[in-house]
């Protein structure tokens, strides 16, 4: 009782699983367009938050750095402070030391600097920047010989003054630049924003038909199996009873689903089970019609050894009683189904020296069963039916010395065996009006009966995968190819 309970508290969980799905499925792209914002507006920070600081350190040089530069390499000219005394006067800025915060300053911006203008203008002023230090180096190896003071003052107004401008040019066109990149930026978050409001808007449209699909989605998952279900109680009704409802849900359709899976498998039990006692009765038929391929063969052989009697020829006629009663004794075998390949290839030696006894102007044969699979074993009777249709259907017509070859061999997990003969053979439309006869149940051939017979037992015994292959052409003989699994005889079967 508990199970029970369990049952149906689990089934009415899954039902409402998939109804409360639907609002969790409506939710979702909004959450992900949510996201997508959030991710635009943290990039847009980023970026806005790196330009700014850019801008800021340029600005901070922008301002300071030529006139700075310029005051102190004048004084160093004039004479007013020295280049190793510089740096204790607080009102100066070493040319050296400020180069090289410029440097470093503008070097770290190559790194955080992304837009294409910017950096080219930047690289210009770290060009700039390097022109200058040697020119300062030429400012103090000349006041350090005694250079004269007109000199100097020419190498400030024609290189130094010129090339601070360039730097502070550079600078501004650099902020220029991170300014305009600042507008764009501002421009695609202004776009990206944009686009979620469009998005939002057709994401709104489209949910209220996303919702139709889903809601119908979610009523087939409910619907499917109780359709799954009524077709096959509808199979069950027109008596198949091997058909099972396939429910993977697991709602109060899979228990009632289960509980029809049960019943059609106890139905089917039942049903088997008959068709096992028909098999049974079946095959109890098919051993009588085996006794009725024989009894013309048995008379035409009495016939003879009679003739061979009133011939004096008696020790023939003893020989081929010998013969016979072997012959028979495998037909009985007492009362076996299956006998071994070695018995088989005795007993259709043993039926066609009798056969050559009575045909020695038109028959020859040969059989060549590999040795190996002698222990295996093979319905009986399976090879005599052949060898009788090669001999009454093809020799005997071609009116002329006929030969009749047997071969046996093992291929993977089958074995195969042949009767090919050299009679009239058949023409392409015998040969498929005989084929489609040993197809059908033996009773209802018209022709081809042994065939059929023997064909019918082997998928009675082993299934439709083996059985007899024929090929045939008119004037150059058949070829008959019997198929059956490689199974060992026991010594319960052997006893």
């Amino acid at each position: 009782m508990p199970s029970k309970r369990n049952s149906r508290s689990n089934a009415g969980s899954s039902i409402r699983g998939k109804i409360l799905l639907m609002p969790l499925i409506a939710a979702l792209p909004f959450l992900l367009l949510a996201m997508y914002l959030l991710a635009s507006m943290l990039n847009y920070s980023r970026n806005y938050e790196e330009i700014v600081s850019n801008i800021t350190v340029a600005n901070n040089y922008n301002l300071n750095f030529k006139e700075d530069m310029d005051e102190s390499l004048y004084k160093l000219v004039v004479g007013y402070v020295s280049f190793d005394g510089i740096g204790q006067d607080p009102a100066l800025e070493d040319p050296y030391a400020l180069i090289d915060r410029c440097r470093s300053a503008f070097s770290q911006l190559m790194d955080t600097t992304v837009e294409e203008e910017s950096m080219m203008w930047l690289q210009s002023m770290l060009r700039n920047i390097d022109t200058l230090e040697n020119r300062v180096d030429d400012i103090r190896e000349s006041a350090s010989a005694g250079g004269s003071y007109n000199e100097n003052i020419q190498e400030l107004d024609s290189n130094i003054y010129i090339l601070t401008e360039l730097i502070q040019d550079d600078i501004q066109y650099y902020i220029y630049y991170q300014t305009r990149n600042m507008e764009k930026v501002t421009s695609q978050l202004h776009q990206q924003i944009n686009q979620f409001l469009i998005l939002c808007s057709v994401l709104t449209v489209a949910l209220v038909l996303a919702a139709a699909v889903v809601t119908f989605l979610i009523a087939r998952g409910i619907l499917q199996p109780i359709q799954e279900l009524c077709d096959a109680t509808e199979k069950v009704g027109e008596g198949d009873f091997a058909v099972r409802a396939q429910i993977r849900s697991r709602d109060e359709i899979a228990a009632l689903g289960r509980a029809f899976n049960n019943m059609a498998e106890n139905m089917q039990s039942l049903i088997d089970q008959v068709r096992e006692d028909e098999e049974k009765m079946r095959k109890l038929d098919l051993r009588l019609l085996q006794e009725q391929i024989n009894p013309h063969f048995l008379y035409n052989t009495l016939d003879t050894i009679v003739w061979l009697i009133e011939s004096n020829e008696t020790d023939q006629a003893v020989d081929m009683v010998i013969t016979l009663s072997n012959f028979f004794r495998l037909v009985l075998s007492k009362g076996k189904e299956f006998i071994s390949i070695r018995e088989e290839e005795e007993h259709i030696r043993n039926y066609l020296e009798i056969q050559e006894m009575r045909y020695h102007d038109i028959l020859e044969y040969n059989i060549q069963i590999d040795q190996s699979i002698y222990d295996h074993q093979i319905p009986k009777l399976t090879l005599q039916p052949l060898v009788e249709n090669a001999l009454y259907h093809g020799i005997k017509y071609k009116r002329a010395k006929g030969y009749i070859h047997i071969h046996g061999e093992k291929d993977g997990d089958r074995i195969l065996l042949t009767v090919r003969d050299n009679g009239v053979g058949m023409d392409a439309e015998e040969l498929e009006v005989l084929r489609r006869e040993i197809s059908r149940p033996c009773q209802e051939t018209e022709k081809g009966f042994g065939l059929a017979n023997v064909n019918e037992r082997i998928h009675m015994y082993f299934g439709k995968e083996y059985g007899l292959e024929i090929r045939s052409a008119r004037g150059k003989g058949t070829i008959v190819k019997v198929t059956i699994p490689a199974v060992r005889m026991t010594e319960e079967d052997v006893s």
